[in-house]
C-alpha cells in the first residue's frame, strides 16, 4: 500500500525537493543581502552623519534655484531640437549596425563559434565604454557639435541593442526554421523568412526603449561639448545661475515626459 501513487512515500521526494529549493533560495537571498549591505557600507551610504550634514547644503542650493528663470527660454529651442535629433540619429545608427552583429552573436545563427565569440567580445567592448568617454573622444576627433554626440550614443548603443537583439534571436521557435531548411531554403532565406519575422516585434520594442534612453543620455552629452540642451545646462552651471539651471531641468523633464509617452504609444503599435 505504501508504494501506491499519492501515498506518503511517493510524495516525500517532492517535499524534500521543495524544502531544498526553499533553503537554496533563502541562502541565495542572504548572500545577495550581504553583498548589497557591504557595497552600501563601502561607498558610505550607511554613514548617516555625513548624509545628514549634507542636508543644509542641499536645502541652500534648492533655495537659490527658486524660482526658475525662463528669461532665455527662446534660445533653448534649437539646442532641444539638436538633442532630439541626436537621440534619433544615434538610435538609428545603433539599430542599423546591431542587426547584422546580433545574427553573428546569436548561437543559433552564428556561422562559426569563433565568429560568435568575436561578435560577443565586440558587443561587450562597446558596452563597457561609457557614452561620456566616447563623447570626449569624438569631440576631440571631429570637433564640437551634435555629430560627436550621435557617434558616441550610436556606438555605445550597439553594445546593448545588439545584445538584446541576439538574445531575442536565440529564443526563436525552431519549428519554422527547420521547416524552411527542409524546403531547401538558403541560410539567408532561412534568416529572412523564418527568423526575422519572429524577432521583429522584439527588435522594434528594444529600439524604442533605447531611443527613450538615448534622449536622456543626449542631454548629458552636451556637458562634454557634444551640443544640445546639455551644453546650455553646463553653461548655466559654470556661472552659477541656479535659477536658470532649474528652468532648464524643468524643460528637460517636460521633454523626457513627452518622449516617454510617445515611446509608449510606439511600443503599443508594434504589439
Amino acid at each position: 500500500m505504501s508504494t501506491l501513487s499519492g501515498s506518503p512515500l511517493s510524495t516525500q521526494p517532492v517535499l524534500d525537493e521543495y524544502s531544498h529549493a526553499r533553503k537554496r533560495t533563502l541562502t541565495q537571498l542572504l548572500i545577495i543581502i550581504a553583498i548589497v549591505g557591504a557595497a552600501c557600507w563601502h561607498v558610505g551610504l550607511l554613514d548617516l552623519t555625513t548624509l545628514l550634514d549634507g542636508v543644509p547644503a542641499i536645502a541652500t542650493l534648492l533655495g537659490e534655484s527658486m524660482p526658475p528663470d525662463f528669461a532665455n527660454a527662446a534660445s533653448w529651442l534649437d539646442p532641444l531640437i539638436d538633442t532630439l535629433a541626436m537621440s534619433i540619429a544615434g538610435t538609428a545608427v545603433a539599430v542599423l549596425f546591431s542587426v547584422p552583429v546580433a545574427f553573428l552573436a546569436a548561437r543559433n545563427t552564428s556561422p562559426h563559434p569563433l565568429v560568435f565569440q568575436a561578435a560577443r567580445v565586440l558587443l561587450n567592448g562597446l558596452r563597457s565604454v561609457p557614452e561620456l568617454i566616447m563623447g570626449i573622444i569624438f569631440v576631440a576627433a571631429v570637433g564640437f557639435g551634435a555629430l560627436p554626440g550621435v557617434l558616441a550614443l550610436g556606438l555605445h548603443s550597439i553594445g546593448m541593442v545588439g545584445k538584446f537583439f541576439a538574445e531575442a534571436i536565440e529564443h526563436v521557435d525552431e519549428a519554422p526554421v527547420e521547416a524552411a531548411r527542409a524546403s531547401g531554403a538558403s541560410p539567408m532565406q532561412v534568416l529572412y523568412h523564418a527568423v526575422l519575422p519572429q524577432v521583429l516585434p522584439q527588435f522594434a520594442d528594444t529600439a524604442v526603449y533605447r531611443w527613450e534612453y538615448n534622449f536622456r543620455a543626449s542631454t548629458v552629452m552636451g556637458m562634454v561639448g557634444a551640443g544640445g540642451i546639455g551644453f546650455e545646462l553646463m553653461g548655466s552651471l559654470r556661472i552659477m545661475q541656479y535659477q536658470e539651471v532649474s528652468a532648464i531641468l524643468l524643460v528637460i523633464l517636460v521633454m523626457v515626459t513627452i518622449v516617454d509617452g510617445l515611446s509608449g504609444r510606439l511600443r503599443k503599435s508594434f504589439k
